[in-house]
């Protein structure tokens, strides 16, 4: 089986945004977003869906995101961060945290936002620099 696109991003094979990480867990921007701050955190083990991962990275998960998730609320206008296990587009097992509003920011049906290697960059520096 082939590394799947998130392995090759946590080993630096494929360059990302990144925001954190730690022994078990990747965090980075989401290429794709559905708004600026969107953020994908990543299980440093090829696991296809969240509940076939080892207990160890099911009871870490929530505490590596929950700095990163407090960062986002301070780095955008919004009324919470949002977290979202959709796990269709990539065989990794992975979590979305997003800046949300209403119900309906978590609608992955919905047009992704383009935006520039400077905006990446500016999202990605605002929420490091709120961890």
């Amino acid at each position: 089986m082939s590394e799947s696109i998130f392995t090759k991003i946590i080993q630096g094979d494929i360059p990302s945004y990144k925001i954190a990480e730690d022994d078990y867990f990747f965090a980075f921007l989401d290429i794709f977003p559905l708004v600026k701050g969107h953020v994908l955190v990543v299980p440093k083990i090829e696991v296809d869906k969240i509940f076939d991962l080892p207990v160890t990275y099911l009871e870490k998960l929530l505490l590596f995101s929950t700095p990163i998730a407090k960062s986002i609320e301070k780095s955008f206008d919004c009324n919470r961060c949002g977290i979202s296990v959709v796990g269709l587009e990539v065989p990794h097992a992975h979590v979305h945290l997003l800046p949300i509003n209403t119900a309906d920011d978590l609608n992955f049906t919905r047009k992704k936002l383009v935006l520039s290697k400077e905006e990446f960059i500016e999202v990605q520096e605002l929420i490091i620099k709120n961890l």
